[in-house]
């Protein structure tokens, strides 16, 4: 039996438990303007973009360098990407070119150095259990401003989101919704990558606002579900993890198995929705047969 609650009275669980809280609340702003905006691939190619910094920021100063580091390749690209994408035609492979040159100038440098060779792991995979209170504070920080950014322009994205044209007929700025739009990805990405870790980023930035929009369609009610799934399914990861370290002698990555409960519930999720819909539309025939049948 997993004791869910007993392991989170260990100061190296609490932290853990706090920052993927606080991304939860990113996972239920950001993220559903990730779903709303179809923003996925863009947010994909800022989660590699953001290794470079990572990789730099920790060779220059250590554990100190890595948010720093980040944030500055995070602007950088989300400038590089926002232009790329408003090309139209040939966006995405301008994108994907500069996802790949991005990533792999931070392959290079880590390949480069032995002494730093041996990070690469943990950068790819996360440190959920090592990070400070500092860290903590300097996630949680950065979390709060990609949340303001995009809710002090949450109806105009929301606009831009389902009526691209209209936006621009009605005169709104596109190119700054889009930026900001793009930076506040970017801050999430920095916030969670040092910790969750690149490969990681996207299950937490996109599996949430998934799984909601695919039990409701209503805007509001989107963002409290994918706040509670990301809370929970964080938290249960965290617990699984734990278990099959402590109890069972598994050396399971607790980033990794928080990823995996993700896509493991959002998969159920799919699936209970699937059999809601077949079984109220089988309803809802049977009642027109009646219907005809009676008349």
């Amino acid at each position: 039996m997993i004791d869910l609650f007993g392991p989170f009275a260990l100061p190296f669980l609490q932290r853990p438990l706090l920052l993927l809280l606080v991304l939860a609340v990113a996972a239920a702003t950001v993220g559903l303007l990730v779903n709303l905006r179809r923003l996925e691939f863009i947010g994909d190619g800022l989660t590699h973009a953001v290794f470079p910094g990572l990789v730099i920021g920790f060779v220059i100063a250590g554990e100190p360098g890595l948010l720093p580091g980040a944030l500055v390749a995070a602007v950088l690209a989300a400038l590089a990407l926002t232009v790329v994408a408003r090309r139209g035609t040939g966006g995405e492979t301008g994108i994907a070119i500069l996802l790949t040159s991005f990533f792999s100038v931070g392959v290079v440098i880590v390949s480069t150095r032995s002494d730093y060779a041996g990070q690469l792991q943990e950068l790819f995979f996360g440190r959920l259990l090592t990070i400070t209170d500092a860290q903590l504070g300097w996630s949680a920080a950065i979390v709060a401003l990609a949340v303001a950014l995009v809710a002090l322009g949450w109806r105009q994205q929301v606009f831009r989101a389902f009526d691209p044209a209209g936006a621009e007929a009605a005169g709104l700025r596109t190119l700054r919704l889009d930026l900001v739009a793009n930076i506040a990805v970017g801050l999430f990405v920095v916030a969670a990558a040092s910790s969750v870790g690149v490969l990681l980023v996207l299950a937490v930035l996109i599996v949430p606002a998934a799984a909601a929009r695919g039990i409701t369609a209503r805007i509001g009610a989107a963002a409290l579900v994918a706040l509670v799934f990301a809370a929970v399914t964080g938290w249960l990861g965290l617990a699984v993890s734990f278990h099959l370290s402590v109890e069972l002698g598994v050396d399971a990555a607790p980033g990794a198995t928080v990823a995996t409960l993700m896509v493991a519930a959002y998969l159920l999720v799919l699936g209970v929705g699937a059999l809601v819909r077949r079984t109220a539309l089988a309803r809802s025939r049977g009642a027109v047969a009646a219907g005809t049948a009676a008349a």
